[in-house]
Formats: C-alpha cells, sequence, structure tokens
C-alpha cells in the first residue's frame, strides 16, 4: 500500500515538471516568439539607421564647414524630417492611397501592377496575392517566409520590400520596381551571351545566393525568371514563395491547422508591415 502511494506520488512529481504541452498551445508559443523577434529586430534596425544617418548629417556639416547657427537648423530639419518619417511609418496603408498604372506580371496566386503612390509619386511594383488561394493551397508558411526575407534582406541582392498590407480578399507586397526585366527574357533577346556577359552574371547570383545563406534562409527555387536586373544591369534575388528558413513559422505544418479556415480570417495569421520609402521613378516591364 505504502509503495503504491510512493510511486503515485512520483508519478505526480514527474508530472507537475513536465507538463504536457498540446501541439496547438506549442504553435501559438512559436507564433508569439516569431512575432517578437521580428519586432525587436525592427526595432533595432530602425535604431541604428537613425543612428547612422545622423552621423552622416554631422559628417556632412563638418565638411561643409557650417558655423554653430547654421549646425543648429540642420539638426531642426534633420529632427523633423525624422519625425515625419516616423509618422509615415505608423500610418496604415491601402490599395487606395496607390494608382495603378499596368499589369506586368501573373503568378499561381496573383498579379504583379507597376502602381504610383499619390502622395510622393514613386513607383513600385505591387504584388497582389489571393488569400483564399492561399489558404486552399497550404501557401501561407510559403508567403510568411517570403515577407520575412523581403524585411530581413535589405541589402543590394534581394528586391525590397516597402510596404505590405492587405484587405478582405487580398495581401498586397509593395516591391522596389526594377526597369531591366528578367534574366529569362535578357536571354531570350540575346540568344546568346558573351563569356564576359556570362562571368559578371554568375559571380553576382553566386554572391547573391550566398547573401541569402548568410541570413539563414534558401530560396529553393533559382531560375533565370527569378533574378531580376536594376537600371544599371545588376542581379537582384526575387520571388521567394519556396524559401525555406531556419524559423518554425516558415514551415507548412506551422499552418496546418488553417485548411479549413475563411479568407476574411486570414488576419489573425498575418500581420501588415511598414518599410521607408525612396524615390524609384522608372518607366520599363518587370517579371516576376
Amino acid at each position: 500500500m505504502g509503495n503504491n502511494v510512493s510511486r503515485r506520488s512520483k508519478m505526480a512529481t514527474v508530472g507537475e515538471q513536465n507538463p504536457i504541452v498540446s501541439n496547438h498551445t506549442r504553435d501559438k508559443a512559436t507564433k508569439a516568439k516569431v512575432t517578437l523577434e521580428n519586432y525587436y529586430s525592427n526595432l533595432v534596425s530602425q535604431h541604428e539607421e537613425r543612428e547612422n544617418r545622423y552621423r552622416l548629417l554631422e559628417q556632412s556639416m563638418t565638411t561643409d564647414g557650417l558655423s554653430e547657427e547654421q549646425k543648429l537648423e540642420r539638426r531642426q530639419q534633420h529632427a523633423t524630417k525624422e519625425t515625419e518619417f516616423l509618422r509615415l511609418k505608423r500610418s496604415r496603408l491601402g490599395v487606395e492611397d496607390f494608382e495603378p498604372i499596368k499589369a506586368i506580371g501573373r503568378g499561381a496566386f496573383g498579379e504583379v501592377r507597376l502602381v504610383q503612390k499619390k502622395d510622393t509619386g514613386h513607383v513600385y511594383a505591387m504584388k497582389i496575392l489571393r488569400k483564399a488561394d492561399m489558404v486552399e493551397k497550404d501557401q501561407i508558411a510559403h508567403v510568411r517566409a517570403e515577407r520575412d526575407i523581403l524585411v530581413e534582406a535589405d541589402h543590394q541582392w534581394v528586391v525590397k520590400m516597402y510596404y505590405s498590407f492587405q484587405d478582405q480578399q487580398n495581401l498586397y507586397l509593395i516591391m522596389e520596381f526594377l526597369p531591366g526585366g528578367d534574366m529569362m527574357t535578357l536571354l531570350m533577346k540575346k540568344d546568346t551571351l558573351t563569356e564576359e556577359q556570362t562571368q559578371f552574371y554568375i559571380s553576382e547570383t553566386v554572391l547573391a545566393i550566398d547573401s541569402i545563406h548568410k541570413l539563414g534562409f534558401i530560396h529553393r527555387d533559382i531560375k533565370p525568371d527569378n533574378l531580376l536586373l536594376d537600371a544599371k544591369g545588376h542581379i537582384k534575388l526575387s520571388d521567394f514563395g519556396l524559401c525555406t528558413g531556419l524559423k518554425k513559422s516558415h514551415r507548412t505544418d506551422y499552418y496546418k491547422d488553417l485548411k479549413n479556415a475563411k479568407a476574411g480570417d486570414f488576419s489573425k495569421y498575418e500581420t501588415s508591415h511598414g518599410e521607408t520609402s525612396s524615390e524609384l521613378k522608372l518607366e520599363s516591364d518587370q517579371s516576376y
């Protein structure tokens, strides 16, 4: 009798030390962890960018030999611009803030349009993704991975994403518009590249792939269609829909409970993200 009580007591103690956690709870915890990681990573990145802008301002004023009064005026102007910049980041964008120009590409879940931001006149590529199709085809994890790498990989080898938002039917990714088209179009036009051109594009492609590997991502869909060219002919990687990363939220099984979700409920699993805008006044076609 005493032994049975002792065994039950030990089992209860083990149960208390190692509580059983459901998969649903684990998924919720992982999602919260990833959200916090992204949030604080963005905060650190934004702080570093502000510090860098201020440092460049001070260097510029020193080089220009400005007086203390002129420096004070320049700093005040800089502070005003930073405040306006933060205000714009907090403002909610919608499809109504962009003027459509023309369709420039089509994919499995929607299309890409050339658009112009109404308040600035800047030109972007707007990638439109239908929520219902993504849920039906179990592709939410892939879309999230694409969004995450576009946010994290803010450098020369990856197409930049400036904003993202959603409505009841669609997700919208506001991307950098590249006037050079893609490598497939270039190959079709040129038919054959010179040895020097081939070495140049292969070298840049290797550097681009290496850069995303260092971020912990694997593209998994490298092909001429996904190698875009900027205005100067340099390579940029695009279309990270098949990309996989080290984060659990990039795996399809993380979203297995969404198979029966309604398109309108998608907002519970995706959050909008705003990035800074830049001047992109270009006119040409882009494929995706």
